[in-house]
């Protein structure tokens, strides 16, 4: 049969990322404590195209997945992207990897366990070179309360949701668990998924008694980050979503560890 995808192209136009996006697909990710964990991702992944080429073959890119779908690893990651470069005949290639990440969490009181899910992103990409670049995305829900607020105000402090998207390059391997954690510790309170009333009690002084504002939660991770010789870049951004305004709050720093 004709294969319309090898024909020649005559525009000369080079595409940068041509492939696929928005494939669901069951993973299993490394668990800290329970070894692996199930889940179900969804993922993107694309070559370069060069000019005089037509397309690419999209089915390739699903049976290249199919070959690594027992676990997502830094091992795996890099092999399908070499595996993509050679089979699709490319000279560069690239994964995006979205999938929630579920953590089992108690109580602080009274001990109930719950299970809270992380939105986490691993995305990966090759050069010609074979050089690889891997970056680990881990989004962490936390509690703020204002400090402007509290010290104003003569009864209570206006509170509210927030997220801190953390995004990490490394030396070595790094636990979801261990992003999350550092976080949470910077924020005013973490989040639960399930709380008694001894429990709620203790969250809403622990945040009155801890506030923070944005820049303070994104320069203390930021700070935690630095301090950790594994991270070789990073970028976190902390986001509150306000319950007194009608827009959220936002910072962001970016920093490598050469600069």
């Amino acid at each position: 049969m004709i294969d319309i995808q090898n024909q020649p192209d005559f525009r000369k136009i080079p595409i940068d990322k041509v492939g696929i996006k928005g494939l669901k697909y069951p993973v299993k990710v490394l668990d800290k404590s329970k070894g692996l964990q199930a889940t179900v991702a969804q993922i993107n992944m694309y070559v370069a195209l060069p000019h005089q080429c037509k397309g690419t073959h999209m089915s390739r890119f699903v049976e290249i997945l199919h070959l690594f779908r027992t676990k997502v690893s830094l091992e795996s990651i890099t092999n399908i992207l070499e595996d993509m470069k050679e089979i699709l005949g490319a000279e560069s290639s690239h994964i995006k990897i979205t999938f929630p990440y579920f953590i089992e969490k108690m109580s602080p009181v009274t001990g109930v366990v719950g299970l809270m899910d992380y939105t986490c992103t691993i995305s990966g990409s090759s050069d010609h070179k074979k050089i690889t670049d891997i970056v680990l995305e881990v989004a962490v829900p936390i509690t703020s309360v204002c400090p402007c607020s509290k010290e104003i105000s003569e009864h209570g402090a206006h509170n509210q949701r927030g997220e801190v998207l953390v995004k990490t390059r490394f030396e070595k391997f790094i636990w979801i668990e261990e992003i999350v954690e550092l976080v949470e510790q910077t924020s005013s309170c973490d989040i639960f998924s399930v709380l008694k009333r001894e429990d709620e009690k203790f969250v809403t002084e622990k945040a009155y008694n801890n506030p923070k504002f944005v820049e303070d939660i994104a320069r203390d991770v930021a700070k935690k980050l630095m301090d950790d010789n594994n991270i070789t870049w990073f970028s976190v951004s902390a986001e509150n979503f306000e319950s007194i305004h009608n827009h959220s709050a936002y910072a962001y720093i970016e920093k490598s560890s050469v600069s």
